[in-house]
């Protein structure tokens, strides 16, 4: 395959440089906030979708589950795509792609049809969202410029599942369910169409697909989260439950043995030897589980405790998205002087502690005085730590192996959402069956006879005493969050070592001469295929 020695798009003439950046970083943000928020918007849509479409309680839990595993288990190989093919064609195919998943999603009559759109669009999401980022390297110039450029695709895909909540809300309240995945189509159609216009190709490197390491690596996860979710529902000896956990070792072993010997892995395991880059994977596994579980969590207790509308629900998301900004543009602005360590301790923190306050959510909370205060603390954290995990993900690689290091950065982010949410659903439905237990006597002594056959008939508390059933497993979720969030802070103290000297290093990255004379270990790679792509 020939290689397209492609001028980056900051080379143009001088005098439309500036408009040109500018376009193409919109182009690219544009299309990973349609990607990270399609996570969220349907979330607010579910109860009408159920309705439309006749799922069972357990099944619709899938409609959010086959966009993020497939989103997440597919991004390794979308990010290897770019580096063979080139990462500007690849990025137009993923985007049309999705697309294509949003209009049958939103024409869907049956069940089934919606799902596999989903599983559809999480495809889509996982060949376009990480040749997005690779492109920011490839467009933008090092330092300042690029750090500008990351700043905004961090805090877009932070802030994007709570724009996605908002979006949600006016959608379904103003106009239908359908049109949560409908609205995706003239917004795709128009990146598709600016994108050749703003974005130069990359160049293109000849190799193979891993093809092997993308199934045993994507089954894995969903067997793995799907392990978790009916533990929640089964309990931990159900049969299913331990068989799917087995079957999810054993392939995720096995993908692990493939990587170790395949010539051109779609994960270089090679990388993962630099412990600030696997320092940096490790913090954001952690602070997804932790980002996803308060968004879910949180949407649950507004609406059905706080009573909120799906439109007053997702406006009362609106600040994280806002002071994930403000979060994400301090970092930016202050790494060169500080270095990227201190945003992430410090960012960890503040997502530790604000989570923490959400611990002490009850019954009585209210949203000024009980909400919204830990959601800013905790939207700060999160904005600084994008930033900074951001850069030392990415940085410091050949550009040829940058489609493999944004796919691994994105990957642990979707996979770490969606395992750590099976998590926190485990230990929340556990703890509301407990209090659950607990409010059964003083339900059946004071429910009136209406109440008593609904409870008969579903199975389910009415309020009061559901509410408490509710909030006592949403707090004790929140301390699973909390968890993974101090779990990260303790990484980013203990494993990060960068220095604010380092960050020069870190910006230039290598370049794919200096990778060529770097040796690679024998054990990760055979003959010239040096870092498991040909030279």
């Amino acid at each position: 395959m020939t290689g397209s020695h492609a001028t980056p798009a900051n080379t143009a003439r001088p005098g439309h440089e500036s408009r040109g950046s500018g376009m193409a970083l919109f182009v690219i943000a544009s299309c990973q906030l349609m990607v990270v928020l399609d996570i969220t918007i349907v979330n607010i849509a579910l109860p009408d979708m159920q309705k439309s479409l006749g799922f069972s309680t357990e099944n619709l839990s899938w409609v959010v589950n086959a966009y993020t595993l497939t989103f997440g288990g597919l991004l390794l190989l979308g990010g290897r795509l770019g580096d063979i093919m080139g990462r500007r064609r690849v990025f137009i195919f993923g985007v049309l792609l999705f697309v294509f998943a949003s209009l049958l999603g939103g024409l869907s009559q049956e069940s089934w049809q919606l799902l596999a759109a989903r599983s559809l669009q999480g495809v889509g999401g996982a060949i376009a969202s990480p040749t997005a980022l690779s492109l920011i390297t490839t467009t933008f110039r090092e330092g300042p410029e690029r750090n500008r450029a990351f700043g905004v695709f961090a805090a877009v895909s932070a802030g994007g599942s709570a724009i996605g909540l908002l979006a949600g809300g006016m959608l379904v309240e103003w106009l239908d369910w359908r049109w949560v995945l409908f609205v995706n189509v003239p917004i795709g159609l128009l990146i598709a169409f600016a994108t050749p216009r703003y974005i130069r190709e990359s160049e293109r490197h000849p190799g193979h697909f891993d093809i092997a390491g993308a199934l045993s690596s994507t089954v894995g996860m969903v067997l793995l989260v799907y392990g978790f979710i009916r533990a929640s529902e089964d309990g931990w000896t159900d049969p299913v439950t331990l068989g799917a956990f087995v079957a999810a070792v054993v392939l995720l072993a096995l993908f692990i043995a493939i990587e170790r010997r395949s010539r051109q892995p779609i994960t270089p395991l090679w990388m993962f030897r630099d412990r600030n880059r696997a320092g940096a994977y490790a913090m954001m596994l952690s602070l997804s589980a932790a980002l996803f579980g308060m968004f879910f969590f949180l949407t649950l207790f507004v609406q059905d405790v706080l009573g909120f509308s799906p439109l007053r629900a997702g406006l009362a998301f609106l600040p994280v998205s806002a002071i994930i900004a403000v979060g994400a543009g301090l970092a930016s602005q202050l790494l060169p002087k500080y270095g990227p360590k201190p945003f992430m301790v410090v960012g960890a923190i503040l997502a530790a502690l604000g989570l923490g306050w959400l611990t002490l959510t009850d019954v009585n909370s209210t949203y000024l005085g009980s909400i919204l205060g830990p959601m800013l603390v905790f939207g700060l954290g999160m904005g600084m730590q994008f930033v900074s995990l951001t850069l030392m993900a990415v940085s410091g690689v050949a550009q040829r192996e940058a489609g493999a290091a944004s796919g691994i950065l994105n990957a642990t982010q979707q996979v770490g959402g969606s395992l750590g949410l099976s998590i926190l659903v485990t230990m929340f439905g556990t703890a509301s069956r407990n209090e659950a237990t607990d409010q059964v006597p003083s339900f059946l002594k004071e429910a009136t006879p209406p109440q008593l056959l609904e409870f008969r008939r579903t199975g389910e508390l009415p309020p009061p005493w559901g509410n408490e059933v509710l909030t006592s497993g949403v707090s004790s979720a929140f301390v699973v969050a909390a968890c993974f969030a101090v779990l990260a802070a303790l990484v980013a103290l203990f494993v990060i070592q960068v220095r604010p000297s380092d960050l020069a290093r870190l910006q230039g990255g290598t370049t794919p001469e200096q990778a060529d004379a770097t040796p690679v270990p024998p054990d990760e790679t055979k003959g010239p295929h040096s870092h498991g792509l040909d030279p």
